[in-house]
C-alpha cells in the first residue's frame, strides 16, 4: 500500500490511500475517545455520543439527508478504546464528506430534543442487549472480575443504566470539548482521490476547527493479576454456562500476535481442539468457543463453553483446564500454527476488501503509532515461531490469571 499521510495545523492527522479501480470513497474520522475515557459514576458516555454526532448541527439539522442526496452511506461504532465515523460516497461527491464531518467536528446543535431521543435510544439498546434476552449480563460480569481498577471493567454501553438516563447537558457539552478535536482525531481517507485532492479538501473544511485543550487524565493500569478469581451467579436462563478469561498483551505489543494465536488454536472451527476434543468425542459440551478482546491496554482473552445435561459446571472447567495443559505442556502442531497464520490473512484480506473497514483499520494502526504497520499484520504473524509461541502461551494461560464464572441456570 502507498500511503499518504498530511498533519494541519490545528493537529488533525490525515493518511490517504488512493485506489483508482474504483469509482467510490471513504472518508473516515476516528476520535481518540472510548469507554476507557469515562469516569466510573458516568459511564456510557462514548456510546452516548456516537448516537448525538448523528443529532445535528445548527448549520446542518439532518446530517442523514445530506449523505443521502450525496447517493452515499454512514454509520459509527464505539470501542472501549476510540470511536470512529465513517462515510462512503461517489468520489465525484467526496466533498460533501468533509463538509460533514468537519462541521460536527466543529460543535452540534446540543438541543434538548437531540439528547432525549438519543437517550432513549441508547436506554433501549441497553436494555435489549445487557438486561432482558438470556445471558445478556455475562460480559459485565466476567468484566468486573477480570479488571478491578482499569476502566475496562464495564463495557461500551455503560455500567449502569441509570448513567445515561441521568446524563445532563453539560455534561454532554463537557464531553464534547474535553475528547472531539482536530488535535484528538485522525482523517483517513480511501478511494477515488488524489491525495493533492485530500490536502486541498481537508485544508479547506477541516483546516477552520480549532484546536482543544483534550482530556489527558492517565488512565490506571490494571496491576498483574496473581490470583484466580471466580464468581457464581444464578439467573433464569436455558442451561447452565462455564466463562473464563485470560489477561493478554495489548494490541502494541510483541506478544500479542501470540496470544491471538493460542484462541485460533483452541477453538478457530470444528477440527480445532476445545470443539474436537470436547464436543464431537466426549460430549461434554454443546458450544465451546475461545477468543480475545484486543485493546490498547492489555485485553482479555475468552473461554465460552455450554456443557450438555448431566455435565456439572465443575466437570466442564476441569475438562477445559485439561486441554490448556495439553498446550501447554506438549504444544501445537506445525499444521495448527500454519491453520492460525492463513486464518488470520484469509480474514484480513477479506476485511480490507471493504474500503471501509480498510479504512477504519488505518485510523486504527495510525492510532498505535503508524498506519503503515497494518500492512506489517500478516508478516508479523507469518514469523511467529513455536518457541516464541510456548512463551507467550506459559504467561497467559497461568491458573492464577483465570478469572472463572459459574453461571447457573436456577432449576424449576
Amino acid at each position: 500500500m502507498l500511503l499518504n499521510k498530511h498533519t494541519l495545523d490545528n493537529g488533525l492527522k490525515i493518511v490517504h490511500l488512493e485506489d483508482r479501480q474504483t469509482q467510490m470513497v471513504t472518508v473516515n474520522v476516528l476520535y481518540k475517545v472510548g469507554s476507557r475515557n469515562e469516569r466510573e459514576n458516568q459511564t456510557g458516555f462514548a456510546h452516548l455520543f456516537e448516537h448525538l454526532m448523528f443529532g445535528g448541527t445548527p448549520n446542518v439539522p439532518d446530517y442523514d439527508r445530506q449523505i443521502e442526496m450525496a447517493c452515499g452511506n454512514n454509520n459509527a461504532f464505539t470501542t472501549t478504546d476510540y470511536t470512529n465515523y465513517y462515510i462512503t460516497l461517489p468520489s465525484a461527491n467526496a466533498e460533501t464528506a468533509f463538509w460533514l464531518e468537519s462541521d460536527r467536528m466543529t460543535t452540534l446543535a446540543f438541543t434538548p430534543e437531540s439528547l432525549e431521543v438519543q437517550r432513549k435510544v441508547v436506554m433501549e439498546e441497553f436494555k435489549q442487549n445487557h438486561i432482558t434476552p438470556p445471558y445478556a449480563d455475562i460480559h459485565h460480569i466476567i468484566q468486573d472480575l477480570a479488571y478491578k481498577v482499569h476502566p475496562y471493567r464495564w463495557p461500551t454501553i455503560g455500567l449502569s443504566l441509570d448513567h445515561v438516563a441521568n446524563v445532563q447537558m453539560d455534561d454532554v457539552k463537557d464531553f464534547f470539548f474535553r475528547f472531539y478535536a482536530p488535535n484528538n482525531a485522525i482523517l483517513t481517507v480511501v478511494g477515488n482521490i488524489t491525495f493533492d485532492r485530500v490536502k486541498e479538501l481537508s485544508e479547506k473544511w477541516f483546516g477552520k476547527v480549532p484546536m482543544r485543550d483534550i482530556d489527558t487524565t492517565p488512565i490506571p493500569q490494571e496491576p498483574e493479576q496473581t490470583e484466580q478469581r471466580r464468581a457464581v451467579v444464578e439467573r433464569k436462563v436455558p442451561n447452565d454456562v462455564l466463562f473464563m478469561s485470560f489477561p493478554i498483551p495489548c494490541v502494541s505489543s510483541k506478544d500479542f500476535h501470540c496470544a491471538d494465536m493460542i484462541s485460533d488454536i483452541l477453538s478457530a472451527g470444528d477440527s480445532c481442539r476445545l470443539y474436537a476434543h470436547l464436543v464431537e468425542e466426549k460430549h461434554l459440551f454443546t458450544t465451546v468457543d475461545a477468543y480475545i478482546s484486543p485493546k490498547v491496554d492489555n485485553g482479555q482473552l475468552f473461554i465460552f463453553a455450554m456443557p450438555t445435561d448431566g455435565v456439572t459446571l465443575e466437570e466442564a472447567e476441569d475438562a477445559i483446564w485439561e486441554e490448556i495443559d495439553e498446550l501447554l505442556n506438549n504444544g501445537p502442531e506445525e499444521e495448527e500454527m500454519e491453520m492460525a497464520r492463513n486464518k488470520f490473512e484469509t480474514n484480513l484480506m477479506r476485511e480490507w476488501a471493504q474500503r471501509q473497514k480498510l479504512a477504519s483499520s488505518l485510523a486504527f494502526h495510525e492510532m498505535l503509532g503508524d498506519a503503515a504497520r497494518a500492512e506489517k499484520e500478516v508478516e508479523s504473524y507469518r514469523s511467529e515461531t513455536r518457541e516464541h509461541f510456548m512463551e507467550v502461551c506459559h504467561n497467559v494461560l497461568k491458573r492464577e490469571k483465570a478469572s472463572v464464572l459459574y453461571y447457573k441456570a436456577i432449576k424449576g
